[in-house]
Protein backbone atom coordinates (compact mmCIF):
# COMPACT_ATOMS: atom_id res chain seq x y z
CA UNK A 1 0.00 0.00 0.00
CA UNK A 2 1.50 3.69 -0.84
CA UNK A 3 0.19 6.76 1.18
CA UNK A 4 1.70 10.28 1.30
CA UNK A 5 3.37 10.91 5.02
CA UNK A 6 2.17 14.33 6.37
CA UNK A 7 5.38 16.40 4.57
CA UNK A 8 4.20 14.88 1.37
CA UNK A 9 6.79 11.98 0.95
CA UNK A 10 5.45 9.06 -0.63
CA UNK A 11 5.77 6.17 1.65
CA UNK A 12 5.01 2.54 1.30
CA UNK A 13 3.22 0.28 3.87
CA UNK A 14 3.14 -3.59 4.70
CA UNK A 15 0.39 -3.69 7.31
CA UNK A 16 0.09 -6.60 9.39
CA UNK A 17 -3.27 -7.40 11.44
CA UNK A 18 -2.99 -6.26 14.96
CA UNK A 19 0.64 -5.47 15.23
CA UNK A 20 2.83 -5.37 18.55
CA UNK A 21 5.31 -3.25 17.19
CA UNK A 22 6.29 -1.25 13.83
CA UNK A 23 9.47 -0.83 11.97
CA UNK A 24 10.49 1.77 9.56
CA UNK A 25 12.85 1.21 7.03
CA UNK A 26 14.97 4.09 5.52
CA UNK A 27 16.42 3.22 2.15
CA UNK A 28 20.11 3.72 0.41
CA UNK A 29 21.23 6.28 -1.63
CA UNK A 30 18.94 5.01 -4.86
CA UNK A 31 15.46 5.62 -2.73
CA UNK A 32 12.14 4.20 -2.26
CA UNK A 33 11.69 1.99 -5.20
CA UNK A 34 10.65 -2.08 -5.94
CA UNK A 35 13.08 -3.42 -3.94
CA UNK A 36 12.36 -2.19 -0.59
CA UNK A 37 8.97 -2.40 -1.60
CA UNK A 38 9.27 -5.88 -1.41
CA UNK A 39 11.17 -5.79 1.58
CA UNK A 40 8.53 -4.45 4.02
CA UNK A 41 6.38 -7.03 3.03
CA UNK A 42 8.76 -9.72 3.55
CA UNK A 43 9.76 -8.35 7.01
CA UNK A 44 6.09 -8.16 7.37
CA UNK A 45 5.38 -11.42 6.89
CA UNK A 46 8.07 -12.60 8.58
CA UNK A 47 8.13 -10.53 12.16
CA UNK A 48 4.02 -9.93 12.14
CA UNK A 49 4.90 -5.98 12.22
CA UNK A 50 3.78 -3.21 10.24
CA UNK A 51 6.72 -2.10 8.13
CA UNK A 52 6.92 1.52 6.74
CA UNK A 53 9.85 2.75 4.15
CA UNK A 54 9.67 6.15 2.34
CA UNK A 55 11.30 7.81 -0.20
CA UNK A 56 14.40 9.95 1.11
CA UNK A 57 14.86 12.36 -1.61
CA UNK A 58 10.97 13.78 -1.90
CA UNK A 59 10.45 16.12 -4.20
CA UNK A 60 13.18 15.54 -6.59
CA UNK A 61 13.88 14.29 -9.86
CA UNK A 62 17.24 11.98 -9.51
CA UNK A 63 18.53 9.83 -12.21
CA UNK A 64 18.42 6.29 -10.85
CA UNK A 65 21.31 3.36 -10.40
CA UNK A 66 20.91 2.54 -14.42
CA UNK A 67 22.07 6.22 -15.55
CA UNK A 68 25.91 7.18 -16.17
CA UNK A 69 25.47 10.59 -13.69
CA UNK A 70 23.14 8.61 -11.10
CA UNK A 71 25.82 8.25 -8.37
CA UNK A 72 27.23 11.66 -8.83
CA UNK A 73 23.90 13.35 -8.99
CA UNK A 74 22.53 11.65 -5.71
CA UNK A 75 25.86 12.20 -3.55
CA UNK A 76 25.69 15.78 -4.81
CA UNK A 77 22.06 15.68 -3.32
CA UNK A 78 22.79 14.29 -0.42
CA UNK A 79 24.93 17.76 0.76
CA UNK A 80 21.19 19.19 0.87
CA UNK A 81 19.67 17.02 2.76
CA UNK A 82 18.32 18.13 5.82
CA UNK A 83 18.22 15.69 9.17
CA UNK A 84 15.10 17.16 10.69
CA UNK A 85 13.35 16.52 7.29
CA UNK A 86 14.08 13.39 7.15
CA UNK A 87 14.01 12.02 10.51
CA UNK A 88 11.02 14.04 10.75
CA UNK A 89 9.25 11.60 8.02
CA UNK A 90 10.84 8.67 9.38
CA UNK A 91 9.06 9.79 13.10
CA UNK A 92 5.54 10.24 10.89
CA UNK A 93 6.38 6.79 9.09
CA UNK A 94 6.42 5.25 12.53
CA UNK A 95 2.96 7.59 13.56
CA UNK A 96 1.36 5.42 10.22
CA UNK A 97 2.43 2.17 11.76
CA UNK A 98 -0.31 2.47 14.56
CA UNK A 99 1.93 1.39 17.51
CA UNK A 100 3.75 2.88 20.35
CA UNK A 101 6.87 0.35 20.09
CA UNK A 102 8.51 1.27 16.84
CA UNK A 103 12.09 -0.16 15.93
CA UNK A 104 14.09 2.04 12.99
CA UNK A 105 16.51 0.03 10.21
CA UNK A 106 18.66 1.95 7.46
CA UNK A 107 21.18 0.95 4.60
CA UNK A 108 24.35 2.67 3.60
CA UNK A 109 22.80 6.13 3.63
CA UNK A 110 19.72 5.27 5.10
CA UNK A 111 21.51 3.19 8.04
CA UNK A 112 23.65 6.28 8.34
CA UNK A 113 20.18 8.17 9.04
CA UNK A 114 19.27 5.33 11.64
CA UNK A 115 22.36 5.91 13.29
CA UNK A 116 21.19 9.65 13.49
CA UNK A 117 18.02 8.60 14.50
CA UNK A 118 19.45 7.23 17.61
CA UNK A 119 18.72 10.23 20.09
CA UNK A 120 15.44 11.64 19.03
CA UNK A 121 13.44 9.07 21.07
CA UNK A 122 10.68 7.72 18.76
CA UNK A 123 12.29 4.99 18.14
CA UNK A 124 12.61 2.10 20.88
CA UNK A 125 15.58 0.43 19.22
CA UNK A 126 18.05 0.70 16.19
CA UNK A 127 19.77 -1.53 13.77
CA UNK A 128 21.98 0.19 11.04
CA UNK A 129 23.46 -1.72 8.22
CA UNK A 130 26.53 -0.32 7.00
CA UNK A 131 25.73 3.12 7.77
CA UNK A 132 28.34 5.62 8.12
CA UNK A 133 29.42 6.77 11.46
CA UNK A 134 30.52 10.08 10.42
CA UNK A 135 29.00 11.71 7.25
CA UNK A 136 31.68 11.91 4.54
CA UNK A 137 32.75 14.92 3.19
CA UNK A 138 31.26 15.01 0.51
CA UNK A 139 28.09 14.62 1.93
CA UNK A 140 28.12 17.45 4.57
CA UNK A 141 25.85 20.41 4.67
CA UNK A 142 24.23 22.97 6.78
CA UNK A 143 21.81 20.30 7.64
CA UNK A 144 23.80 17.68 8.79
CA UNK A 145 24.70 16.17 12.50
CA UNK A 146 26.90 13.83 13.23
CA UNK A 147 25.95 9.94 13.43
CA UNK A 148 28.42 9.31 16.27
CA UNK A 149 27.12 12.19 18.41
CA UNK A 150 23.18 11.06 18.13
CA UNK A 151 24.30 7.42 19.49
CA UNK A 152 26.71 8.86 22.34
CA UNK A 153 23.65 11.21 23.45
CA UNK A 154 21.60 8.23 23.70
CA UNK A 155 23.96 7.00 25.89
CA UNK A 156 23.89 2.42 26.72
CA UNK A 157 22.51 1.89 23.87
CA UNK A 158 19.44 -0.24 21.71
CA UNK A 159 21.87 0.21 18.77
CA UNK A 160 22.99 -2.03 16.48
CA UNK A 161 25.33 -1.80 13.87
CA UNK A 162 25.98 -4.52 11.20
CA UNK A 163 29.09 -3.82 9.44
CA UNK A 164 31.49 -5.79 6.75
CA UNK A 165 35.19 -5.40 7.59
CA UNK A 166 36.12 -4.80 3.92
CA UNK A 167 33.64 -1.68 3.77
CA UNK A 168 35.44 1.45 2.71
CA UNK A 169 32.55 3.46 4.03
CA UNK A 170 32.80 2.13 7.71
CA UNK A 171 36.58 2.58 9.13
CA UNK A 172 37.77 0.14 11.68
CA UNK A 173 38.39 3.13 13.85
CA UNK A 174 35.54 4.79 13.44
CA UNK A 175 33.39 1.63 14.47
CA UNK A 176 35.56 1.40 17.31
CA UNK A 177 34.38 4.69 18.42
CA UNK A 178 31.00 3.86 17.71
CA UNK A 179 31.04 0.45 19.38
CA UNK A 180 32.79 2.59 22.28
CA UNK A 181 29.94 4.95 22.15
CA UNK A 182 27.52 1.94 23.47
CA UNK A 183 26.84 0.33 19.88
CA UNK A 184 26.04 -3.16 19.57
CA UNK A 185 28.72 -4.07 17.03
CA UNK A 186 28.38 -7.40 14.53
CA UNK A 187 31.40 -7.15 12.35
CA UNK A 188 31.47 -9.63 9.47
CA UNK A 189 34.79 -10.61 8.30
CA UNK A 190 36.14 -9.83 4.71
CA UNK A 191 32.50 -8.53 3.65
CA UNK A 192 32.23 -5.19 1.58
CA UNK A 193 29.49 -2.18 1.47
CA UNK A 194 26.18 -3.30 0.88
CA UNK A 195 26.37 -7.28 1.45
CA UNK A 196 23.37 -7.80 3.19
CA UNK A 197 19.72 -5.49 1.23
CA UNK A 198 20.14 -6.37 -2.28
CA UNK A 199 20.83 -9.67 -3.89
CA UNK A 200 22.01 -8.01 -7.19
CA UNK A 201 24.98 -6.20 -5.55
CA UNK A 202 28.48 -7.75 -6.71
CA UNK A 203 29.21 -7.40 -2.57
CA UNK A 204 25.77 -9.93 -1.69
CA UNK A 205 26.77 -12.21 0.66
CA UNK A 206 23.60 -14.89 0.83
CA UNK A 207 24.84 -16.66 4.00
CA UNK A 208 25.83 -13.56 5.64
CA UNK A 209 23.16 -11.82 4.60
CA UNK A 210 20.27 -14.10 5.88
CA UNK A 211 22.88 -14.83 9.29
CA UNK A 212 22.55 -10.53 9.92
CA UNK A 213 19.27 -10.33 9.64
CA UNK A 214 18.60 -13.12 12.20
CA UNK A 215 20.62 -10.97 14.52
CA UNK A 216 18.73 -7.93 13.40
CA UNK A 217 15.55 -8.96 13.77
CA UNK A 218 16.03 -10.89 17.24
CA UNK A 219 18.05 -7.14 18.17
CA UNK A 220 14.81 -5.48 17.15
CA UNK A 221 12.28 -8.01 18.88
CA UNK A 222 14.11 -7.80 22.23
CA UNK A 223 14.91 -10.93 22.26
Amino acid sequence: MQLDLPSGTRASVAAAEEPDRGLVVVPDVWGLRPLFDDLCHTLSARTGWTVVSFEPFPGRDLPGADHPDGVAARFAALADLSDDDLLGDAAAAADATGCDRVGLVGFCMGGMYALLGADRGRFDRIVSFYGMVTVPVDWNGPGHREPLEAVARRGPTDVMAVIGTDDEWTPADQVDRLEAAGATVVRYEGAGHGFVHDPARPTHRPDDAADAWDRALAFLAGV
